[in-house]
């Protein structure tokens, strides 16, 4: 009878002892599951939840980006530049190839309205590629849209060949601007000087290069009219650009390298204004 008791004990311990071990081990592997269950990733995005420190059931939530912040390229889609634009006009009105361009015109004559010479340009996008810390490269490809309104309104522009001239029939217009518009690439080195701001301080310099797709003179007084011509423009301009970032406020600035026209007159077209843009 003792034997038989002493046996009945030993099992129940020993039945005790494996249930022990066996739920002990059940809270590790649910314990393990819950954690690879609690940790998500998607992509690059990690969402993790955990424990609060100091609350069991308290669960705290944490979204983090690592692909987003280790990465070298930034992009900003659709930027927008308003700003005014002018040109430098180095003409020498007496020579033989202005007179005939632009017979009887002087430098008076194609002065402009500096309020109202706008410029926009229209960025599809900017990239900006981290070659070190604080120094990248920025490049882009958008639109560039000049309007030079002219002080004299008389200013008439005759196509086939090209002929500028003052016409008496436009000294009433209401508007007469000389439109000139292209697609353009800008490349740019850009100093960041406070890399770890969201809206810093720093530069840019560099060039761009843009093939004008359009060019016509406008003119406005009942009705508008319209006259599409290259009118001797060059297909081709290509600038010194810049950019300055002051905290939250941008600023851009351009510079041709030539003149804007194949013969004739030697204007050489500039800009400057805000760039809204967060890159």
């Amino acid at each position: 009878m003792k034997k038989i008791i002493l046996a009945v004990t030993v099992l129940c311990l020993g039945v005790t002892t494996w249930a022990q071990v066996d739920s002990t081990s059940k809270e590790k592997t649910d314990t393990i599951k819950l954690e690879k269950a609690d940790t998500i990733k998607i992509g690059g995005v990690i969402i993790i939840r955990k424990d609060g420190d100091n609350d069991a059931n308290k669960k705290s939530v944490i979204i983090s980006n690592k692909k987003k912040a280790n990465s070298i390229i930034s992009t900003n889609w659709w930027i927008i530049d308003i700003g005014f634009t002018n040109y430098d006009d180095n003409t020498n009105y007496a020579s033989a190839a202005t007179q005939s361009f632009a017979p009887g015109m002087t430098k008076d004559n194609f002065k402009l309205r500096n309020g109202n010479s706008v410029n926009v340009n229209i960025w599809l996008f900017m990239q900006r590629l981290r070659i070190v810390k604080g120094i990248n490269l920025k490049y882009g490809l958008g639109v560039e849209l000049n309007n030079y309104h002219y002080d004299d309104e008389r200013v008439h522009f005759q196509e086939n060949p090209t002929i500028v001239m003052l016409d008496s029939n436009y000294k009433d217009l209401n508007k007469n601007k000389l439109a000139a518009d292209y697609f353009t690439v800008p490349l740019m080195l850009n100093f960041n000087l406070t890399p770890d701001r969201k809206n810093g301080f720093g530069f840019s310099v560099g060039v761009s290069g843009g093939y004008r797709y359009a060019s016509r003179q406008k003119i406005k007084d009942d009705d508008k009219s319209k006259l599409k011509d290259d009118f001797d423009l060059s297909s081709w301009k290509v600038s010194y650009i810049g950019e300055l970032n002051l905290g939250p406020v941008r600023l851009y600035g351009s510079y041709a390298l030539k003149s804007m026209w194949e013969k004739g007159l030697d204007q050489t077209p500039y800009a400057i204004g805000i760039r809204l843009s967060y890159l």
